[in-house]
């Protein structure tokens, strides 16, 4: 089989939809047909490119590379094929939430400078179920918003979303935590723990960390419910007051380590969400496009996030 363009939009309409069926109805696909097309593609690449479970689909390690290339590709395919229609982007200004996203800074500077004529009012947001309201009301333009494979944001047909990626929650512990030698922590070995939670944010969390706590064997014995700067958090884990789920790309402070969780047992995924009427579809790929580049850039500076990808490539390709 020759890699086409169509069976990268594929693999990225499946990563996004978390669901081989899920992504048949945005592509127009029976899900027979698009397992099927989706087994080719990975007898063509010789490894899985999703992992298989009761509730969808997930990146391996390796989908986890290739997506990363194939997201590059379609932009590009996408952005060459409006060139002709599209020389220049007319002044406005768009009005973005966005929620505690590593990709926010990344992105806005990147607008900046591919559309100068762009003017951009940010406003801070915590909870996702609220910037779907405000996208529903028409008070803003786009957010970037957060969901859970299994729980992806709902909205009106007036809003459309794209995931940015889908990462797997890790754990940050003090420095001088007793696991601090392990490559990898185990969620029943942290079940004596106190946890920094953050409330909930209406696309699912915490429900989601507490069901696989669930799934490990035990209830959190102490929950502090945080939502405030990150330099005090990490201090309170510095000084051994508890552990907190981080995003991958976390970065941290002195006195504080970060760890994956055996068997990823939870993930999260990152979101652009845009009001049709008011964000064309050149716009959102724009976006798009400066989300993605954003978020790579913070992998670069993740080293635990790149050791997890690189030991999870190994076993997928093992």
């Amino acid at each position: 089989m020759d890699l086409e363009l169509r069976h990268l939009r594929i693999l990225c309409a499946i990563a996004d939809a978390g669901s081989v069926a899920r992504a048949g109805a945005v592509l127009g696909y029976s899900q027979q047909a698009l397992s099927a097309q989706l087994h080719r593609i990975e007898q063509h690449f010789g490894r899985a490119i999703f992992e298989r479970s009761p509730v969808g689909v997930r990146p391996t390690g390796y989908g986890l590379e290739i997506l990363a290339q194939a997201r590059d590709v379609v932009v590009r395919a996408d952005a060459i094929s409006r060139m002709p229609k599209e020389t220049a982007t007319p002044s406005r200004t768009l009005r973005l939430a966005a929620t505690n996203s590593p990709v926010l800074a990344g992105m806005t500077a990147r607008l900046s400078d591919q559309l100068p004529g762009l003017g951009l009012t940010v406003s801070s947001a915590y909870a996702s179920s609220d910037m779907v309201e405000r996208l529903e009301r028409g008070d803003l333009d786009a957010a970037i918003a957060a969901d859970y494979p299994g729980l992806e944001l709902g909205h009106s047909d007036a809003v459309a979303h794209r995931g940015i990626a889908t990462e797997p929650t890790f754990v940050a512990l003090p420095a001088c935590h007793p696991l601090r030698q392990r490559l990898q922590v185990g969620l029943a070995d942290l079940a004596g723990e106190a946890w920094f939670l953050t409330p909930d944010d209406g696309a699912g969390w915490p429900g989601v960390f507490y069901a696989a706590c669930a799934a490990a064997g035990f209830t959190p014995v102490k929950v502090h419910e945080f939502l405030g700067d990150h330099r005090q958090l990490q201090g309170m884990i510095a000084a051994g007051v508890g552990v907190s789920p981080v995003q991958a790309t976390f970065r941290p402070a002195a006195g504080v380590i970060v760890k994956a969780l055996t068997g990823t047992p939870v993930w999260c995924r990152y979101v652009l969400a845009w009001r049709q009427d008011s964000v064309s579809a050149s716009l959102a790929e724009a976006l798009f496009a400066a989300a993605r580049a954003a978020y790579r850039e913070q992998i670069a500076q993740s080293p635990h996030f790149q050791a997890w990808v690189l030991r999870t490539y190994k076993t997928s390709s093992s």
